[in-house]
């Protein structure tokens, strides 16, 4: 299994408007329709790949933790579905119902908001502040498939509740590891990859 870092883009980096469907509900949700009082997780997630299966329960913990404490929480799908249908906005609704996400899960078709972001895997976790200001990005944890470590979604609980209680986010953060973003083969060539 290909492991592919996150970009780790600069802190402090804000986070870019955005409009994409909800497949579960037909509705456009924005930035500002998903971001909390206290700030905003993005994660960036699909349905096939191994390493956003092994924390899907843990992601869906932590969305019904914080989410009741002012957190937006949001996760997005920007596979190329017509080569990984897996990904397809269909199945995103069942993926979702199977983990019990409580935060809305939505498709970005043209992939402009993974460019935007900067996402590179999945899964890509990125923590906002509530003036939508990055605070952290990388890891959920130290865990992998395969390396026998619980999933304790300790680096994400741990910064978010810094946030929460209006303390410094260490800087010394360590990069997310997934499978990489499956791009359409114009966005490819445009990336130079």
């Amino acid at each position: 299994m290909a492991a592919t870092p996150s970009t780790m883009i600069s802190l402090g980096t804000q986070a870019s408007p955005f409009a994409l469907r909800d497949p579960a509900t037909g509705k456009i949700l924005s930035l500002d329709d998903v971001k909390g009082e206290r700030g905003l997780l993005a994660m960036f997630i699909c349905n096939h790949c191994p390493f956003v299966k092994y924390v899907a329960s843990e992601s869906a913990r932590i969305g019904h933790v914080y989410m009741q404490k002012g957190l937006g929480v949001v996760a997005i799908d920007s596979n190329d579905v017509e080569s990984y249908p897996d990904d397809s906005p269909e199945k995103m609704v069942e993926e979702a119902e199977l983990r019990g996400y409580p935060f809305p899960y939505l498709y970005d078709e043209t992939q402009e908001v993974a460019r935007a972001y900067d996402a590179a895997c999945t899964p890509d976790f990125l923590l906002y502040d509530a003036n939508l200001s990055l605070v952290y990005r990388g890891q959920l944890d130290d865990s992998r498939p395969g390396n026998d470590l619980p999933v304790t979604g300790g680096d994400i609980r741990g910064a978010i509740e810094s946030l929460l209680a209006g303390e410094s986010i260490s800087s010394d953060q360590k990069p997310s590891i997934g499978c990489n973003i499956k791009w359409k083969t114009h966005i490819l060539n445009e990336r130079g990859s």
